[in-house]
């Protein structure tokens, strides 16, 4: 069991959870105190002691589901034999997942005909027979999966073929139809009717959950558990690609960053609060020191007074950078107490200042919709032209940049081969404190292609790569 839960704790380090020594042995403590072939009570102790953020739950959930998926009571019995009774024996358990635990099915029903096995599925879900669903599960993927050893098939395959034979979708119309004849009068009332879908939906959803589980135990047999963590290892919501992140990710990024603004604001607040000592105050020192007969005991300093810097953003809201400007905006503006101002520009080849969409709003994420919907960013064809649009930003605004302002200047720089008009920024440094850019593309691809992020960055203090939330939460931290 030590082997295992080392190996567990390896591949979440692995996944970017952070799990320090002190927590690790905290959970090989933890084992000691529940069942092991209990593995909700396994999975839940673990949980408690390794993860901190809710973010990180699926993360652990994917290793856990990988590495403990040979553990359980149905792996304590097999066909013919009694329970040993030894509970730390993972390659004993391993061994009858493979043979006659669910690796092979179990309960002598490899006869069964398909039409056979889809009624008795069909009945044991009508009378939600868990027990009964789960070992027709492991007959399923038997006869439907067509898993081989040694294929490099992912289980997500394996798991579409199994289903496309069950034909759930049928068969929650027959357990429909079997429940509308039961009823009284031979319907069923709309709120019966919904409650009868909902059940058998939850039934059909324990199914998919248990052809999973089947699938992934045999593919943990089959390659290993390292092997196929690897495979199935996906990005944590702050180190996913902000360029190239899917639909369910943006989402998971969206719930990431509002815990991740609070938190930002509070540590940002505590270090301008308890900032380090200045140098020592001579005439306060000697004031106090008048209650010690003259003697300087307690030493006094001038503590800094940080000023809070003047923010002003300017966002390239083209194709793929959209995402990572939406999520720059949406940082900076939920912690704006932390500056003095902060004002917002985005561009396309047209700019437009949208600082109004951030006032007086509850929740910055609807500013953001505003200005993916209203602001005014097109001046010919909506193709990316940072020449125009910085020519007009200082044009219209360049006077009111001041010695307080940081400028963050965000976006790839690919300018579709027009004038790059880079004397525009070299104008904007010599008036702010600071100008940084902030381009979501990898270091590997400036400069390639259409890209003039050379032409700009010499004018920069300095340019960073912000391609995900952990990259944006550290350089934020930095600018305040």
């Amino acid at each position: 069991m030590l082997d295992v839960l080392t190996g567990f704790i390896g591949e979440l380090r692995a996944a970017g959870l952070p799990v320090s020594l002190t927590e690790s042995i905290d959970a090989a403590e933890a084992v000691h105190h529940i069942p092991l072939e209990d593995r909700d009570a396994l999975k839940y102790a673990l949980a408690a002691t390794l993860v901190k953020s809710s973010a990180h739950w699926k993360a652990f959930e994917t290793a856990f589901e990988v590495y403990f998926s040979m553990r359980g009571p149905q792996y304590e019995f097999g066909d013919d034999e009694t329970s040993t009774g030894d509970h730390d024996s993972d390659t004993e358990n391993e061994d009858r997942g493979r043979g006659q635990g669910r690796g092979q099915g179990g309960g002598g029903g490899e006869g069964l005909s398909p039409e056979e096995l889809a009624e008795m599925l069909f009945r044991a879900l009508l009378s939600a027979n868990d027990a009964q669903v789960a070992a027709l599960a492991r007959q399923a993927v038997s006869r439907f999966a067509g898993m081989e050893p040694g294929r490099p098939v992912g289980g997500t395959y394996y798991l579409y073929r199994t289903l496309r034979n069950l034909d759930l979708d049928r068969v929650l119309e027959r357990l429909m139809d079997t429940a509308r004849a039961s009823a009284p009068e031979g319907q069923l009332t709309p709120l019966e009717e919904r409650l009868a879908r909902d059940e058998f939906k939850s039934r059909l959803d324990r199914l998919r959950r248990e052809l999973e589980d089947e699938i992934r135990r045999r593919l943990v047999a089959d390659r290993g558990t390292e092997a196929l963590a690897r495979s199935l290892r996906k990005p944590l919501p702050e180190e996913i690609d902000f360029m190239h992140a899917t639909r369910d990710e943006l989402a998971s990024l969206r719930r990431a960053i509002h815990p991740l603004t609070r938190k930002l604001a509070v540590r940002l607040a505590r270090k301008r609060r308890h900032g380090r000592k200045g140098p020592l105050d001579f005439r306060s020192t000697m004031r106090h020191s008048l209650s010690t007969g003259g003697v300087p005991v307690d030493p006094k300093f001038r503590y800094p007074r940080p000023a809070k810097p003047e923010i002003i953003v300017i966002a390239d809201i083209s194709g793929s950078v959209a995402s990572f400007a939406r999520f720059t905006l949406h940082l900076v503006h939920a912690i704006s107490s932390q500056f003095s101002k902060v004002r917002s520009f985005v561009f396309i080849d047209g700019i437009d200042e949208v600082t109004r969409f951030f006032e007086n709003v509850d929740d910055v994420a609807d500013a953001v919709h505003r200005i993916n919907t209203e602001a005014d960013v097109v001046w010919v064809d909506g193709h990316s032209d940072y020449g125009h649009a910085l020519s007009v930003f200082w044009e219209r605004w360049g006077e009111e940049i001041t010695p307080r302002s940081s400028v963050l200047l965000l976006g790839d720089a690919r300018n579709n081969y027009h004038a790059s008009q880079a004397w525009v920024v070299s104008e904007i440094q010599h008036r702010a404190r600071h100008v940084y850019w902030l381009n979501p593309e990898p270091r590997a691809y400036w400069g390639t292609g259409d890209s003039i992020l050379g032409e700009y960055a010499v004018h920069c203090d300095d340019v960073f790569e912000c391609r995900n939330l952990r990259q944006l939460e550290h350089f934020v931290t930095e600018l305040a």
